[in-house]
């Protein structure tokens, strides 16, 4: 081989390369699996399924005007009932094993770019009051879909993974003629439930009881700062719009893990804490569900000893269209102390006879 063929093949190599990666780029663009750059065409299927790769595209180019977020055991919800109950047009944002930080960030970013979110369902999970306020449980991000810097998106346009699982997916969709992922479908699950489906996960004879059981001014300061430096910092950044947040009615499997740690009192100090707090915004409306006794202790409604199926969903959003377990400055010393007496004298040991 000469030097001018040599150069020549060498050229060529350079601008069929280039071609391609044109070609992969162009074709991520267009698809767009994960709504980086635009809004879904009506003319592709798309498969809704990883969180943290659609979530920030969702909030960046969906048409919507209502929320729902929360870790996992928001995932049930239906948008649809939401819409209904509320007038809204309502999308779901759910992230699997989701701390308060990142839930916060998300929603800051959805709100900053769509001033029409009004409205925002916002699951606090209870067992996250006495967890440092950064606190974390997946450390690796698709953060090039997060910012606005188009240098770091060859992440997302030269990425196998998203070729494969996403922009060729959705193809094969299409082509198919299988429609796309409804956000009412969109992260929801259906798992068994039940006594011997929670006892599989949950063993009140190996219960970790090596816990801090006191509530003192390092704990006070601990709930104070994860409440404040994420739901506080939104709330109030966004004063026009209402925020119903929930705490999720965890069942009373918890409740007796709770009891055999000795942790109940640490746990009850610290959800009066954060409800003082969170009754501070006027655009809060805060919700605690503790007292449906005939969903919390019935074991056929969860799946483990936190999550419940999606009819719990349900009654959800009824409960609080209707103002069902609303929590104001007026009622929640009343609430707490009957919260506090049935779950301190509740026969646990009923559940296993």
């Amino acid at each position: 081989m000469n030097q001018q063929t040599a150069k020549k093949w060498f050229i060529k190599c350079i601008l069929t390369l280039v071609i391609s990666l044109t070609f992969i780029a162009l074709l991520v663009i267009i698809v767009d699996p994960y709504f980086h750059y635009h809004k879904p065409f009506s003319f592709l299927s798309y498969r809704l399924y990883e969180e943290r790769y659609t979530n920030d595209g969702i909030s960046r180019h969906f048409d919507f005007d209502a929320m729902i977020t929360g870790s996992s055991i928001t995932q049930n919800f239906k948008p649809s009932e939401m819409d209904a109950l509320f007038h809204a047009n309502t999308v779901k944002e759910s992230f699997s094993g989701a701390g308060y930080q990142e839930l916060a960030d998300n929603l800051d970013r959805a709100l900053s770019r769509n001033k029409n979110l009004k409205q925002v369902l916002w699951a606090v999970d209870y067992n996250g009051f006495l967890r440092e306020y950064d606190w974390a449980r997946y450390e690796e991000y698709p953060t090039y879909l997060y910012d606005d810097n188009p240098l770091n998106d060859v992440s997302y346009l030269f990425n196998k993974s998203i070729l494969y699982h996403g922009v060729l997916t959705n193809i094969a969709m299409t082509l198919a003629g299988a429609p796309s992922t409804t956000m009412d479908e969109y992260s929801s699950w259906d798992m068994e439930t039940g006594l011997e489906v929670i006892l599989s996960t949950y063993d009140r004879n190996n219960v970790n009881t090596d816990v801090p059981t006191g509530f003192g001014e390092e704990e006070y300061d601990m709930v104070t700062q994860t409440i404040t430096l994420n739901i506080l910092r939104v709330v109030n950044k966004y004063p026009d719009t209402t925020f119903y947040l929930f705490y999720p009615p965890f069942s009373i499997f918890y409740w007796d893990s709770l009891n055999i740690k000795g942790t109940l009192d640490r746990q009850l100090k610290a959800e009066k804490v954060a409800t003082e707090l969170l009754l501070t915004c006027p655009n809060v409306k805060l919700y605690n569900f503790f007292d449906q006794y005939d969903v919390i202790c019935n074991a056929d409604f969860y799946s483990d000893d936190g999550h419940y199926c999606e009819e719990i969903n349900s009654r959800i959003l009824q409960w609080i269209a209707g103002d069902t377990g609303l929590v104001t400055k007026e009622n929640y010393l009343e609430k707490l102390a009957k919260e506090r007496d049935f779950y301190t004298n509740f026969d646990y040991d009923s559940l296993y006879e």
